[in-house]
């Protein structure tokens, strides 16, 4: 079932492909495979510039959405000065958990990873795969934010920093080597 306000999106409106980022669809077109014609958008992803064909039929299954508005902006810059966040302190339990918040595709959920994971490694090391988790959510959240406020990746994450430091909260520092 497509969901209807997917269903009106035009070409050059900018949309979230889940774990991918944002992405602008590029064309709407239409391919017939045996007598049944299926129409698709032609999404390009704005970091990898990779091209992603999105079915009408398979919109919902893969979480395609529209990226957040402000008011959806300002919950998540609240959440991340003071919403609550809990972590499992079972490692695979924990990654498990992450990992299916980042493939909802819902914005807060990439924001409470980022969380949870800047929280954890206050108190201990991250793992290379949970750094790996963290340098993509904190992707995604800047992305999609700069995408939406219509601002440069640097404006956001200035936000970000400011934001994520009322909740005595810093981005690691990206050393030589990951750069």
């Amino acid at each position: 079932m497509m969901n209807a306000t997917l269903s009106n999106l035009q070409v050059g409106d900018k949309v979230v492909y889940p774990n991918h980022g944002v992405g602008v669809i590029e064309q709407i077109s239409s391919r017939t495979l045996g007598n049944q014609v299926e129409r698709f958008y032609l999404l390009k992803i704005k970091a990898s510039s990779l091209k992603v064909m999105v079915p009408f039929a398979s919109l919902g299954s893969v979480g395609l959405r529209r990226v957040v508005k402000n008011g959806e902006v300002q919950k998540i810059l609240d959440f991340l000065t003071d919403g609550e966040c809990c972590n499992n302190t079972d490692w695979k339990y924990r990654f498990k958990e992450n990992s299916d918040k980042m493939r909802t595709g819902s914005l807060m959920e990439v924001a409470v990873v980022l969380k949870g994971l800047l929280l954890l490694s206050q108190t201990k090391p991250l793992s290379f795969r949970e750094k790996k988790m963290l340098e993509r959510a904190r992707y995604l959240l800047v992305s999609e934010l700069a995408m939406a406020k219509n601002w440069e990746d640097v404006q956001v994450e200035d936000l970000l920093t400011k934001t994520l430091a009322k909740s005595k909260l810093r981005f690691p520092e990206v050393s030589a080597a990951e750069a």
